[in-house]
């Protein structure tokens, strides 16, 4: 198929080189030029504007990091929706705002132009390997044209429901991995502050009920003190707002929500805002009694 990009950071641009890999024709968008040089390298063609890459594709791939993003590059002066052709359609597949994802659908769809909410679970490794997890909100019919290009990108892919579903199961998503994160932190602190090894201490909580794979992860980081690998931690503060205004709209609680967000908030304070996750176990332990 004939397919354009936008977004090429450490997701997009193995997402892209995946998609190329099963012999789809790709153009790119990129506003920096070197951005895109590794992937035109490859053989794909750089686009001036989404709305010129719009004009040669049938399917875009988003993978960029805000909402305001989204609705620049879809609906601003130069946007997808000024190229595209009727039938054609948008996968977006960062995390953004899901009411954001149903106005731009919306605004799209006037146009008889189809999008998919698509966001991802995996982080750069699961993108490099083709094995992340793609929770999708759109038509069915819609989802089902574009599954077998999802295939080229991850291994667990789910229809969730209507425009915004992918976007309200990723803010669960993500929810559920910080409180994680959160948790694993607060254990692996108290494990260094009672005298014990961490390591050994993680060790043993793999192999029981308390394991996952945030602590797997995460958790390793953590006893390594390596904390500039992985998604920058501004991203998940940005995650985070997006899952406390949903509660706050749906009128659910999150209280374990709320709590992290202090310490991502405290994590920014500091200066962590570009290191891993696993920094959290800082502010953990700057809360310790002398």
């Amino acid at each position: 198929m004939k397919l354009g990009f936008i977004g090429l950071g450490a997701m997009g641009r193995p997402m892209v080189l995946n998609l190329m890999k099963h012999g789809h024709s790709m153009g790119v968008y990129a506003r920096r030029a070197e951005s895109a040089a590794p992937l035109t390298a490859a053989g794909a063609r750089l686009h001036p504007s989404p709305a010129a890459l719009a004009r040669e594709a049938e399917v875009l791939f988003t993978m960029v990091t805000n909402s305001s993003d989204v609705e620049e590059i879809a609906l601003g002066k130069e946007g997808i929706i000024h190229g595209a052709r009727a039938g054609s359609v948008l996968v977006d597949m960062e995390t953004i705002a899901p009411a954001v994802a149903r106005a731009v659908a919306r605004a799209l769809e006037n146009k008889g132009i189809d999008m998919l909410d698509a966001p991802v679970s995996g982080g750069p490794m699961g993108a490099e390997q083709a094995s992340l997890s793609i929770m999708v909100g759109g038509e069915r019919a819609v989802f089902e044209r574009v599954k077998p290009l999802l295939e080229c990108l991850g291994k667990t892919i789910v229809h969730m429901g209507e425009h915004g579903a992918g976007q309200v199961t990723k803010a669960c998503n993500q929810l559920a991995l910080l409180v994680t994160a959160q948790g694993a932190a607060e254990a692996l602190a108290l494990a260094a502050r009672c005298g014990l090894d961490p390591a050994r201490v993680r060790e043993v909580m793999l192999g029981g009920v308390a394991a996952s794979r945030v602590l797997e992860l995460f958790g390793k980081r953590m006893v390594a003190r390596d904390f500039a690998g992985g998604i920058e931690t501004r991203l998940y503060h940005k995650d985070l707002h997006i899952v406390l205004d949903l509660a706050h709209e749906s009128g659910q609680g999150a209280p374990a929500a709320a709590l992290v967000m202090q310490h991502v908030n405290a994590m920014m304070g500091a200066g962590d805002g570009s290191n891993d996750l696993s920094a959290l176990i800082k502010v953990l332990e700057k809360m310790c009694k002398e």
